[in-house]
């Protein structure tokens, strides 16, 4: 059985970004991969680590996905779950849709599913985030 869906907001912060080109071709374009460290804040309290690989059209324009291992708390409950992110970068403008993936929840998390995402500017310190979820 389903309970009822709940938001959680706050906002999270980049603590290491750690980011190599892993192929390019003769017109610019390439593909790099991201290691990062995040720290949440709010409904979600804690640190994430994540793997991404991204496409760059050029230096202006990529698309991305990847996964994110997040630990801590989460409506009082802790735990760890993945999150499963694809979004563009354009314009100085990072949009990233989030789903947690199924069945990664640990701890007081078990059962934790959720889609939500987050809209972040080139160098913001704080970004907003947005999780609607539920759990099994």
């Amino acid at each position: 059985m389903t309970t009822s869906t709940k938001t959680a907001t706050g906002t999270f912060g980049v603590r290491s970004w750690d980011e190599g080109p892993w192929a390019e071709d003769d017109g610019g374009r390439k593909l790099t991969h991201a290691r990062v460290t995040s720290a949440y804040e709010g409904d979600i309290e804690g640190a994430g680590t994540s793997q991404s690989i991204m496409w760059y059209a050029d230096e202006g324009h990529a698309t991305y996905a990847g996964f994110e291992r997040v630990t801590g708390r989460l409506d009082g409950r802790s735990g760890s779950f993945v999150l499963e992110g694809r979004g563009t970068f354009e314009g100085g403008v990072a949009a990233t849709t989030w789903t947690v993936v199924p069945g990664s929840g640990t701890g007081e998390l078990t059962g934790l599913r959720g889609t939500g995402g987050y809209r972040a500017g080139e160098g913001q310190a704080a970004v907003p985030y947005r999780l609607d979820y539920s759990f099994d």
